[in-house]
């Protein structure tokens, strides 16, 4: 399967939504949305929500589909809609994958993309890594707030609050909290003021028994430790392959836009893995399962998706 066919039937009934006019409501106070991530804690929101243990009533809620996510997530999102009271709308920006391996060459011959993934990178030996990125930005960001500012009304140069958005950060994740930069958009973080983090909402879940959510984001986002490396491998193979396809034609298309003299920068060659070894070769298995003792016994929870 080519590495551009990564779009499961979740991303494109996202692309069928986007066909779908959205609603404009005329409201006099802000109305609340969710922002929908597909994860633990933003599943967790919306279902507390669903139950009435977080009010008020959502208006809706918005998942931005990067159309690069785990088959997983978009069976996941198709459950969670189906138990909730409130529509969710799901918009994308189109593909994230092919976005990043069209690259653009500029007069001085700089090589570049219009949207970036923060690479590690492997230059004579020395790994590095690519500190600019805009995919959270352009591919999740933005088409939610966008669609926001739709489902709301809101005005050209508006300042008066519209919008309380509802983000599923966790008491585990304090540090992530912003405020929202636009005037017409106050966040809300429902998690924190019910003081609950990652592992309050599993049990929640649990107790409400309800299936467990899986980890949010793009099969190949280099911010995945070696657990969730290890878990797309045993447990959704075709996804990790994808990723190691992705990551051999990003190579490739830099290499070959470097031979062709078309570029004088980014001489370095980009990786998924903080090894900087190919995604195929790495070993991600724990020191318990390579007979090692771990003294410190740490679990990185992993927190690039809610």
């Amino acid at each position: 399967m080519s590495v551009l066919e990564t779009e499961s039937q979740g991303a494109n009934a996202a692309n069928a939504e986007m066909k779908q006019p959205i609603a404009t409501m005329k409201n006099t106070e802000p109305i609340h949305i969710i922002s929908l991530g597909a994860g633990v804690q933003s599943s967790c929101m919306s279902l507390m929500a669903a139950a009435g243990e977080i009010t008020p009533m959502p208006k809706c809620a918005i998942f931005a589909d990067t159309q690069a996510e785990p088959k997983s997530v978009y069976t996941w999102l198709d459950w969670l809609e189906k138990q909730l009271p409130f529509p969710v709308h799901r918009v994308t920006r189109g593909s994230l994958t092919e976005t990043v391996l069209k690259h653009h060459v500029s007069k001085s011959g700089h090589l570049y993309t219009k949207t970036g993934l923060p690479f590690f990178t492997l230059d004579n030996g020395v790994i590095g890594k690519v500190m600019h990125r805009d995919c959270t930005q352009d591919f999740k960001i933005e088409p939610l707030r966008k669609c926001a500012k739709q489902i709301a009304g809101i005005k050209r140069a508006q300042k008066t609050i519209g919008v309380t958005q509802w983000i599923g950060i966790s008491l585990d994740e304090i540090y992530r909290m912003k405020e929202s930069r636009d005037r017409w958009c106050k966040n809300r973080w429902p998690l924190i003021d019910a003081r609950m983090n990652r592992q309050d909402c599993l049990r929640w879940m649990e107790s409400h028994k309800m299936p467990k959510p899986p980890r949010s984001a793009c099969v190949y986002c280099p911010f995945h430790n070696d657990a969730e490396w290890l878990r797309l491998k045993r447990d959704e193979p075709q996804e990790f392959e994808k990723a190691v396809q992705f990551e051999k034609a990003v190579q490739f298309e830099k290499a070959v836009q470097f031979e062709k003299g078309k570029t004088t920068n980014f001489r370095a060659t980009p990786f998924l893995h903080r090894s900087c070894k190919p995604l195929s070769e790495v070993d991600f298995s724990t020191e318990e399962e390579r007979g090692q003792l771990n003294m410190f016994n740490n679990e990185c929870e992993g927190m690039c998706g809610v």
